[in-house]
């Protein structure tokens, strides 16, 4: 592993210093926030780019925060008490038009730092809001994190070989992306950091969205990351189970027989490719418990049963959850 130097943590925390106050908003006073790029993100422009949070709950103990504007990404890191040394990036969905800050970023770390999990909650661009590139921008941001992640062991207090991902919905596309992508050049290396390994040990992807081509595809996910008019050639690349290969990490997929929004199907057809690559995997689809479901779910509904799962495979694939 090589360390963050001086310089590269002097840039970082010039960055942190930089971000605007609402940038923090959706966060507290103690919460410990890494800035992913020195200066400006890849694929800058002069479009103005400012941070909106809508709660979606009308109870303030149980905040639903959802994040548009993010213009200086960056992840929020949260420690557990007893930390076992494994760390999960932790990618929130919302269709690539929005960030589910809580149910599928606070909730997810609270059951993981309860198991000694590091948790870093992954803020990343929003493709079409207003950057170059837009269909690289969420994995320029997912790459850069995990290389951090890594670049940052000792002062994490985590080993960079047990970092894992987890993503939902739109999030599980580009955890998707990131566990077969994680070597492809998509953005120019900044510092010493970016010669770190971006891939994850293992990736659990919850009702992710997969195919960008398929008839069964999340057409708000595709259209928000690619753009309207994208051509099949564009969709077939950016569609993770056509990405999958020899180096694809161990991946846990579950989903709900009943989600109305993104099918089955995807979790379906990512399980198949993975099995044809040989690649360590496991599918579980409930018959209930619809999209989006997170952490939240009553026991009575089978969905509720995943994070016993994913923490289960976690380890057997090297990444202690327990």
């Amino acid at each position: 592993m090589t360390r963050m130097t001086r310089r590269t943590t002097l840039a970082a925390v010039a960055a942190l210093a930089a971000l605007p106050r609402i940038a923090r908003a959706q966060t507290g006073a103690a919460d410990e926030v890494v800035p992913l790029w020195p200066a400006s993100a890849p694929g800058s422009t002069a479009a103005q780019i400012r941070r909106k949070i809508a709660d979606q709950s009308k109870d303030a103990a149980h905040p639903d925060r959802w994040i548009t504007g993010i213009d200086r990404p960056v992840m929020v890191v949260k420690r557990p008490t007893r930390p076992n040394g494994s760390a999960m990036l932790v990618v929130p969905g919302g269709g690539y038009g929005f960030l589910s800050y809580d149910n599928e970023g606070t909730s997810q770390a609270a059951w993981l730092n309860a198991r000694g999990v590091t948790v870093f909650i992954l803020l990343y661009r929003l493709p079409g809001e207003g950057w170059t590139r837009r269909e690289d921008v969420p994995l320029q941001d997912a790459q850069r994190a995990m290389r951090l992640i890594r670049a940052g062991a000792a002062r994490f207090g985590i080993d960079p070989a047990k970092v894992g991902v987890l993503g939902f919905s739109a999030g599980g596309h580009l955890a998707g992306s990131l566990a077969t992508r994680h070597s492809e050049q998509v953005y120019r290396p900044v510092d010493e950091a970016d010669r770190q390994s971006a891939t994850p040990q293992v990736a659990g992807l919850l009702y992710p969205v997969v195919s960008l081509v398929a008839p069964f595809t999340h057409v708000g996910s595709r259209d928000n990351l690619l753009g309207p008019g994208s051509t099949p050639a564009q969709q077939t690349l950016r569609s993770v189970e056509a990405r999958v290969d020899g180096a694809t990490c161990p991946t846990f997929l579950a989903h709900a027989a009943d989600d109305g929004l993104v099918p089955p199907a995807n979790s379906i057809a990512l399980f198949q490719a993975l099995q044809e690559a040989g690649r360590p995997s496991a599918l579980h689809v409930f018959e209930n418990g619809g999209h989006g479901f997170g952490v939240r779910l009553p026991a009575t509904m089978q969905a509720a049963a995943w994070p016993a799962l994913f923490a289960t495979f976690a380890q057997t694939h090297g990444v202690p959850s327990a």
